[in-house]
């Protein structure tokens, strides 16, 4: 399938028309978003059903097959967040703590664009190694914690233990290394009792969830007033670099060609649960308009209108 059709075909999903109708409810003034226990509820069920289905997939993967991946994922969740802090700086010209606030949030992963691109993959054809969400969960951390010790190492305060702490034992780690160890565990017959719950109503809770996060989206970049068009423009051209570079690691390290798109999306993304929590903590100085903006605001609608059938597209090109 060429980059035109699979843009058409990731443009035209039930999801992105959906994350485009919350944007367009916000853009009138529409009354259209779910309230705050539905949204909670709808992230706590996708991120558990991530963590099953990708621990019951590794129920019959090679641990082999997993290891060099799994290095080449916590090397890109080390290396993204320095480049990012290097770059920001003189070229966005903010602060350090916002470079490194912008750092953290490059430096983490965006689970719904994970998420996104996992159900984009089979429905355009391209398989997903099930030990993906193994490397999301590895891919979580690593970058936030790199992005505090940038920082520090110039000279700015930092509440260690509380940031470390709220990232370990966070929603979206917790959840999903649970479900990992449950989806693992479990028999397949137990597994069997649960998957029309947590696999057949998946796509449709998810459109759910991204027409709330539509709404969600407009509203930060309307209110945000820290996004320049310096700022804006990172927030569309890193995730294309980023994106570009995890999809050739993914090819290096033998994924399928949907398994580094996949890893390609990860790069990409920009964390907008675990790293705001974390920066507020031990960062907080930073404006959390300009981070949490660029990443929910700019990054995460480019990744998923555009963004993911462009790296499934360079995936075919390189790993197939």
């Amino acid at each position: 399938m060429d980059s035109i059709n699979l843009a058409i075909e990731n443009l035209t999903s039930p999801p992105v028309l959906a994350f485009v109708l919350g944007a367009v409810a916000v853009l009138v003034r529409s009354d259209l978003r779910l309230p705050d226990p539905i949204h909670t509820w709808l992230a706590t069920y996708l991120l558990l059903a991530i963590g099953l289905k990708g621990g019951h997939a590794l129920r019959g993967v090679d641990v082999g097959d997993v290891v060099l991946p799994a290095v080449a994922t916590i090397a890109l969740g080390v290396t993204i967040p320095i480049v990012v802090f290097l770059v920001a700086g003189p070229l966005l010209r903010v602060r350090v703590v916002d470079a490194g606030s912008l750092a953290a949030h490059f430096g983490s992963v965006s689970v719904v664009t994970f998420t996104a691109a996992m159900v984009f993959g089979p429905e355009a054809g391209f398989p997903v190694e099930g030990f993906m969400t193994t490397l999301v969960a590895l891919l979580e951390v690593p970058g936030i914690i790199v992005a505090l010790v940038l920082v520090s190492m110039r000279g700015q305060g930092t509440d260690w233990r509380s940031a470390v702490h709220e990232v370990l034992t966070g929603r979206s780690v917790l959840l999903l290394v649970g479900g990992l160890i449950i989806g693992v565990v479990a028999s397949d017959a137990s597994y069997a009792r649960v998957e029309p719950f947590f696999v057949a109503l998946f796509p449709g809770l998810l459109t759910l969830f991204l027409l709330d996060m539509g709404a969600t989206a407009a509203s930060s970049l309307r209110d945000s007033r820290s996004l320049t068009p310096r700022i804006v423009a990172f927030g569309v051209v890193a995730p294309i670099v980023l994106g570009v570079v995890g999809v050739a690691v993914g090819a290096a390290v033998g994924l399928s060609i949907g398994g580094a798109a996949v890893l390609g999306a990860m790069a990409a993304s920009a964390s907008y649960i675990a790293a705001p929590a974390a920066v507020r903590i031990a960062l907080p100085e930073a404006d959390p308009g300009l981070s949490l903006g660029v990443a929910l605001g700019v990054t995460f609608p480019f990744n998923l209108a555009l963004g993911i059938p462009l790296y499934f597209a360079l995936a075919e090109r390189i790993a197939g």
